[in-house]
């Protein structure tokens, strides 16, 4: 009988290794441990800060093949009518005597309403007045990054069926991954910024027991004000920057911040638009982190203000009650005196 059982034990643990062996020779197994690991590693703040940003470089690569292949006939066509135009006016003065303004008046207006029908008619076509070369890279990746955070400038559109297409699914798929680094990331700043704040806090405290008293167990709240002295650094910051760059007044520069990171995305200015050369491809990839470092900064401070008014509120909840009860201990005690003076 000790014998059988000695068997039955040995051939089900051979049973169980040879499972665990077969599982780990699997392939199939090996695929789906990865791809756990790999959701598991997606779901942590690196891992979406860095898929935020590999989206955002899909996106660039993706909207660059697709608008740059298409042709552009509309600027050879508003090229071609410009100069039928001035040859027409030239033409104009040399068979209409300049002396009868009345009829050469008469025959330039003609042309000029030609002129502006066909500026027109290219303009309901794509042309926007822009002749270089539109979707370089960096325009690319603003335009995308401008698509997931739902700032939408505006400056640039998909002209092709291809590039409405992919704005679509790229936006359908793209504001739910920002929405998730916006949640992750302020997290992780409010973690940082709460732990800087009361290193300081505590350091900066000149009576030892009062900091012995306070405890690692007690929690430092960080103030409203300082989450809105972080912000109004950080547009500062960002409106010295781009005014220097890009010639604009503070008042524009600080517009432009605000209504970024505000998401407004109203378009009349944006970075790097003016000239299209290599210093203001940079602006652009500039600003492709500004703007994201920036939304952090504003779901860290969103993080931080809702304990503070959580924390206020109940507060201002206890004092209502403490005034409550105040007011009817003091209705009781005058009762009690009416009644005795009665008595």
């Amino acid at each position: 009988m000790h014998d059988i059982t000695m068997r039955s034990s040995n051939g089900g643990s051979q049973g169980s290794r040879n499972s665990v062996s077969t599982s780990a020779s699997d392939p199939r197994e090996k695929v789906k441990d990865c791809c756990r690991k790999l959701v598991a590693f997606m779901c942590t703040q690196v891992g979406v800060g860095g898929l935020i940003v590999g989206y955002a470089v899909v996106g660039m690569f993706g909207f660059k093949y697709i608008e740059s292949a298409r042709d552009r006939p509309e600027i050879l066509r508003v090229e071609q009518l410009t100069n039928e135009t001035a040859s027409l006016l030239w033409d104009l003065i040399l068979v209409v005597n300049v002396i009868d303004r009345t009829a050469w008046r008469a025959r330039a207006n003609e042309t000029l309403v030609r002129f502006q029908h066909g500026i027109v008619n290219a303009s309901k076509a794509g042309y926007d007045g822009r002749t270089d070369e539109l979707w370089s890279y960096s325009a690319a990746l603003m335009f995308s990054c401008s698509i997931f955070t739902m700032i939408g400038y505006g400056n640039m559109v998909p002209r092709t069926a291809g590039g409405k297409a992919a704005t679509v699914v790229y936006a359908v798929f793209g504001i739910p991954l920002y929405v998730l680094y916006f949640r992750n990331m302020g997290k992780v700043l409010a973690q940082t910024f709460r732990w800087g704040y009361t290193w300081i806090y505590r350091c900066s405290m000149e009576d030892r027991k009062a900091k012995h008293d306070l405890g690692a167990a007690s929690r430092v709240i960080v103030p409203s004000t300082a989450c809105l002295w972080v912000l109004a650094a950080y547009v500062a910051g960002g409106t010295i920057m781009f005014a220097e760059w890009e010639n604009w007044s503070y008042l524009d520069s600080s517009y432009f911040c605000v209504t970024s990171l505000c998401k407004i995305g109203i378009g009349d200015f944006v970075p790097g638009a003016s000239i299209l050369d290599a210093r203001s491809q940079t602006k652009l990839v500039i600003n492709f982190v500004y703007l994201l470092l920036g939304m952090g900064l504003i779901a860290m401070c969103y993080d931080l203000m809702r304990e503070d008014v959580n924390v206020r509120v109940r507060k201002l909840k206890s004092d209502i009650g403490l005034c409550f009860e105040d007011i009817r201990l003091r209705a009781v005690e005058c009762y009690q005196r009416r009644n005795s003076f009665d008595y």
